[in-house]
């Protein structure tokens, strides 16, 4: 390795992206692409990024393996932050076997942590689970800690536990302080920053009640019959049903939950489950049908009885009932959420992290940039959507599989 180009390295392992690129921007060797990737990569420029990682890949020898396999992994990375989901993990996974191999051990961690954080995006919590309980940490340098100890938080606080995220930031804080790189420290300040703002709402007879991230996680956990319309289901405890697929079925469980104590009468049962103001014998049949469904579902939290106006929810062992709301209105709350990281998503990997079809995102994003809460960059398939930053909250509830199901 040459001066110029060890002393580029040392510069990006600093943060300092453009000090890296002053030795080496007018070089066209593999090493020098690498590092002229890497650095464009810091600097938010991905598809150049990409491109000089391929070229440097494809520049180096079939015996030089390691190096190849090091830019794979940052290419890899590059692809993360691009939100480009598509690709197949098994060569990152061939990558950081050759990185394993040669005794790299801090690139193959590296892999492994890319591929874990690759799953938590596409709401793959079991797999992340198990992917980030295989890494050994120890001994790791504290940029990468820092960025472990992230990944850990952000599986902890999807699965709600709030105690666990907060340690792990507390770790992730100590670590990005040692290694010195302010885009890390922000991103961990960033993190710190959504336990403390509004992930939820409470609808209430008098109104709303807006919750942090660990009011929610206790009231999941309490007596309560909890109906979520973030995650779409009803529980109570470690009792969950989930409903996210029979969404009339959700509709009128949240109808009757909202009348609760009291009851709500057919017409409004029909209208809010069928989307109809002018209901018929056929819709009344069918609310009954849809009824019985319910009760069978719900039947060891909850009955359903039949008043004279129509039906009320009846909890058992005399339990509040608790309606909770996402922090985002309308149907589209999922996409919004993915979209608010400030990240460029391509169509294919919305449709991959929510496991919707594409044309169903499609016709959301419309909707969305109609009401312009969403605007498209690029054409055809280097077309991306951005959403601006929802910097009042955190849609961490709204995220895919955020809550475990039973």
């Amino acid at each position: 390795m040459d001066s110029l180009i060890a002393a580029s390295a040392r510069a990006l392992a600093s943060g300092d992206a453009l000090g890296a690129l002053k030795r080496v921007a007018l070089r066209d060797d593999p090493p020098a692409l690498a590092l002229r990737g890497i650095a464009m990569a810091q600097l938010g420029e991905h598809p150049r990024a990409r491109e000089l990682l391929r070229r440097a890949a494809r520049g180096f020898g079939a015996h030089e393996a390691l190096s190849r396999a090091r830019c794979i992994v940052a290419e890899a990375e590059v692809a993360l932050a691009m939100r480009d989901l598509g690709g197949s993990p098994r060569t990152l996974a061939a990558a950081s076997a050759t990185l394993e191999a040669h005794a790299d051990r801090a690139n193959a961690l590296q892999a492994r942590l890319i591929a874990a954080r690759r799953l938590l995006l596409l709401g793959r919590l079991d797999e992340a689970t198990a992917a980030l309980a295989a890494l050994d940490v120890r001994g790791l340098s504290p940029a990468l800690a820092a960025t472990a100890e992230l990944a850990a938080a952000e599986l902890s606080l999807r699965s709600l536990r709030v105690d666990a995220a907060r340690a792990a930031l507390a770790r992730a804080h100590e670590a990005a302080g040692h290694a010195r790189v302010p885009a890390l420290v922000a991103e961990v300040a960033e993190a710190q920053a959504a336990l403390d703002r509004p992930a939820a709402r409470r609808l209430l007879a008098s109104g709303e009640q807006t919750l942090r991230l660990d009011e929610v996680a206790a009231l999941l956990a309490s007596n309560a019959l909890v109906v979520d319309a973030c995650r779409r289901g009803v529980g109570t405890g470690d009792t969950w049903r989930p409903l996210a697929r029979r969404p009339v079925l959700f509709s009128l469980a949240r109808a009757l939950a909202e009348a609760w104590p009291g009851d709500i009468d057919r017409e409004a049962l029909i209208a809010s489950a069928f989307r109809t103001r002018h209901p018929d014998e056929t819709h009344r049949a069918r609310l009954r049908v849809e009824i019985g469904r319910l009760r069978a579902l719900v039947k060891a939290l909850a009955q359903i009885e039949a008043t004279p106006q129509g039906f009320a929810l009846k909890p058992l062992d005399a339990r509040d009932v608790v309606v909770l709301a996402p922090p985002i209105d309308g149907d589209q709350g999922s996409l919004v959420a993915l979209l608010s990281d400030g990240a460029a998503w391509s169509t294919s990997a919305l449709a991959l992290a929510l496991g919707a079809s594409q044309r169903t995102v499609q016709r959301a994003l419309a909707e969305l940039e109609a009401a312009g809460r969403v605007r498209a960059i690029g054409r055809a398939r280097a077309q991306r959507w951005l959403a601006p930053p929802l910097a009042g909250f955190t849609t961490i509830l709204l995220l895919p599989a955020a809550l475990p199901i039973e």
